[in-house]
């Protein structure tokens, strides 16, 4: 018999899956698998339905629990679906109590009236190199198009020393570099610490770690600590995705963000000029509602005003229960083309990070399969293959496209 969890979406739920492999395991759950949903699109729902079929084609004998955002989300969706045996909630997924036998085979709490973030250690990350630590959960805003709250809850945040306790563990074990992530970690808040003091008190508390990477960030929220941190420490790799998700003023306001598109731009300015190699990434969707060609070509040129690099581009998804759902609409077709058009862009801007990246020198974390990543979170090709977790000085001896090639 065999326990195996299947995980859609962030690196928050990767994180999570480990901690239900040991929890379910604790409870004594054999012969199951255990698929952790992802919510954000349209698109991770229908693929994690997909999914659910064709595990139950393969192994019918089997429990089939689904749990994740979607589940805590729209847990009937998934209760409907004769293919699955129970549906837990976020918050219970984490609990050994709720894989017990006797629990009800639909267990989905009200994630709104989580108050607090508990810990919940790991010693490692399954099939990963880096490991991620959770330093945040929830979100407090609403954005037009976003369902996250729906299946996080609420912004609460974990005290530093357990986030401390959990960073030297895992060096412990091995790791040699750790990215601190949540739903929105720039709005992390333990009593009067936020998030740039956390990140120089686990560089000073943890000296034996080697790098330390910060997932996806609101640069709105980017706090001055955070700032001094990127320019003064070393060990902070100079890599930053941002949550971005347009170009244009006006649909910016529709989206109810925070920021406008000079703030995007004067953040990239200002932390190019503290970290001159600094590599950007971006979440930027294609084709919200309202959107005119000259609004998408607003996030078209975004690209080379923020000097993005790595971008994450997403087709529109309007979901159930948003404000942006009920606005009006564009073609579907005219969606998927202009996310095409966006990632051309990406795929060109990559390359010519790719291009200046010949000849140079790098520190690259190495993978499984004979791949790497630089500081900057570029992908490279081994000349052979090594380790993973083994820091390499590389010479960067040409590219693909996609991938810097070592010598």
């Amino acid at each position: 018999m065999s326990l195996d969890v299947v995980t859609f979406g962030c690196r928050l739920n990767i994180t999570e899956s480990e901690v239900i492999r040991r929890e379910a395991a604790r409870a004594g759950l054999g012969d199951a698998i255990i698929i952790n949903t992802c919510n954000v699109t349209g698109e991770a729902v229908r693929q994690a339905r997909q999914t659910i079929r064709r595990l139950r084609r393969e192994r019918p004998d089997a429990r089939l629990v689904v749990t994740g955002c979607a589940a805590q989300a729209e847990p009937r969706h998934f209760a409907d679906m004769p293919e699955v045996d129970r549906v837990l909630g976020n918050e219970e997924k984490l609990d050994a109590r709720a894989w017990a036998d006797d629990t009800p085979r639909v267990a989905v709490g009200d994630i709104m009236a989580v108050k607090q973030q508990r810990m919940h250690a790991v010693d490692s990350i399954e099939g990963h190199t880096r490991a991620f630590v959770q330093v945040q959960n929830g979100c407090d805003h609403r954005c037009t198009f976003c369902v996250i709250p729906f299946g996080r809850g609420n912004s609460r945040s974990l005290p530093a020393d357990d986030v401390i306790a959990q960073v030297r563990r895992l060096v412990e074990r091995g790791y040699r570099e750790i990215v601190l992530t949540g739903v929105d970690i720039t709005d992390y808040a333990s009593g009067d610490m936020r998030l740039g003091a956390l990140v120089q008190r686990v560089l000073s508390d943890v000296p034996e770690l080697a790098r330390l990477r910060l997932s996806s960030i609101d640069s709105v929220e980017a706090d001055g600590d955070l700032l001094d941190a990127f320019a003064n420490e070393a060990r902070l790799m100079p890599h930053l995705h941002l949550s971005l998700q347009h170009g244009d003023d006006l649909i910016l306001k529709r989206m109810k963000r925070r920021h406008t598109r000079g703030d995007a731009i004067a953040f990239c300015d200002r932390m190019r000029r503290l970290r001159p190699d600094v590599a950007f990434g971006a979440d930027i969707i294609a084709g919200f509602p309202t959107e005119s060609a000259d609004m998408f070509a607003r996030s078209l040129d975004l690209v080379d005003a923020c000097g993005l690099t790595l971008l994450h581009v997403f087709p529109f998804s309007p979901r159930p229960g948003t404000p942006a759902a009920r606005m009006p609409q564009l073609d579907r077709v005219l969606v998927k083309e202009r996310a095409r058009i966006l990632r051309d862009k990406g795929e060109a801007a990559l390359r010519r990070w790719l291009d200046r990246e010949i000849g140079a020198r790098r520190s690259v974390l190495t993978e499984r399969g004979g791949v790497g990543h630089t500081e900057q979170f570029l992908p490279v090709r081994l000349a052979s293959l090594v380790a993973p977790g083994t820091l390499l000085d590389l010479a960067i001896a040409g590219h693909d496209g996609r991938q810097l090639l070592a010598a």
